[in-house]
């Protein structure tokens, strides 16, 4: 198979996960890197050996068939937009959008061009993940009924080289991890039918302590302590918090609580670790991972799945429908406290499919 030639947009932070992992997927090549400040772009270019051309130019490449969008989530759908009106396919980091409005012309301009949207995360095909997805598939605790699901931390500006846009609209816990928790739990549940949700903000000034802005103060403008429910369409009722306003907690990733057991799921912003299956008054047993993608950083596995489903024809995993369910869930989390009620969620989508049984490289089909 032709691998799928890839325009990389946004040379930040994350850029560096995706070029060291690229390495491992046949499926895709990373022909050019872009990026409004020409300076973030070379010296990535530098670090892994990739032609740096402008953004204008990537776009106009014949050899590029997806724009993987990298930049900050303000510009997410500036450019996504801008990539489909050149003819090519979107994959972009999490989230889709900042608003719903926007996710939805995104997806409405690649329906009409007839080209695909993906995005991230791509955690959720990790090897423990897809075995949690095995065993609430093959019945392990029985009917899932509820769970619990937590990210909670002190917020980015311990470590992030450049935080402000953490707290910015667009951001906050629940644009920021929200996308890895809920998309992990629609894999594992499917969609989100309604959602009530109350919101706070502990602190209306964050004090930089990262390098190269220690010593700056952000003002907070959106929300950074959400939680509530979630009610799945299958009748599952999930309780999730997202937060940068807690030191320190004991609370687990995501546990699903089913009519014949429990299972524990680790955290789903890593592609592997401790999947725990306790049946009905039985002890707690960790269990074997059945899949690969779990001993390491795969972030590009969306990706190169999007790029294999262009080429076959099928649909792709990380798709956009997947993408903007969840934008319409962690925004209705804010809907839902700012009027005090629970809102139904409008949107619906598809499981994605799961990976076969000790894929790592193998077939996906």
């Amino acid at each position: 198979m032709q691998p799928v030639g890839v325009g990389l947009i946004g040379c930040g932070n994350i850029s560096a996960a995706y070029l060291r992992a690229a390495a491992q997927f046949a499926d895709f090549n990373i022909v050019c890197l872009a990026d409004i400040d020409e300076s973030h772009a070379r010296a990535r270019g530098e670090e892994f050996g990739i032609p740096v051309v402008g953004v204008d130019a990537l776009l106009r490449d014949p050899a590029i068939e997806i724009v993987l969008n990298l930049t900050v989530p303000q510009a997410h759908i500036a450019v996504g937009l801008d990539a489909i009106a050149h003819g090519k396919h979107v994959h972009g980091e999490k989230p889709l959008s900042i608003n719903v409005a926007d996710g939805s012309r995104l997806i409405d301009a690649a329906a009409k061009a007839g080209l695909r949207v993906g995005s991230a995360p791509d955690t959720f095909l990790g090897g423990a993940h897809q075995t949690a997805r095995r065993l609430l598939d093959e019945g392990a605790i029985g009917t899932p009924l509820s769970g619990t699901a937590t990210m909670m931390n002190h917020g980015p500006e311990h470590w992030h080289p450049n935080p402000g846009f953490y707290y910015a609209p667009g951001g906050g816990p629940m644009f920021d991890m929200g996308p890895y928790y809920l998309t992990d739990l629609v894999n594992l549940l499917g969609p989100v039918a309604r959602v009530l949700g109350l919101t706070t903000k502990g602190f209306p000034e964050r004090h930089i302590t990262s390098a190269p802005r220690a010593g700056e103060t952000i003002t907070v403008t959106t929300a950074t302590h959400l939680s509530g429910l979630l009610h799945f369409a299958n009748g599952a009722v999930v309780s999730l918090t997202t937060s940068f306003d807690v030191w320190q907690h004991r609370h687990g990733p995501i546990e699903i609580y089913g009519s014949e057991g429990s299972l524990v799921v680790p955290d789903p912003n890593r592609f592997g670790g401790t999947v725990a299956l306790a049946k009905r008054r039985e002890p707690w047993n960790d269990m074997a991972l059945s899949h690969g993608f779990a001993d390491g950083e795969f972030r590009g596995i969306g990706l190169a799945d999007m790029a294999r489903a262009i080429r076959s024809g099928r649909p792709h995993r990380c798709s956009g429908a997947l993408a903007f369910h969840v934008l319409e869930v962690m925004a209705a989390f804010q809907r839902s406290s700012d009027a005090g009620a629970a809102i139904a969620i409008e949107s619906r989508c598809e499981r994605p499919a799961p990976l076969p049984a000790n894929s790592r490289l193998g077939p996906w089909d």
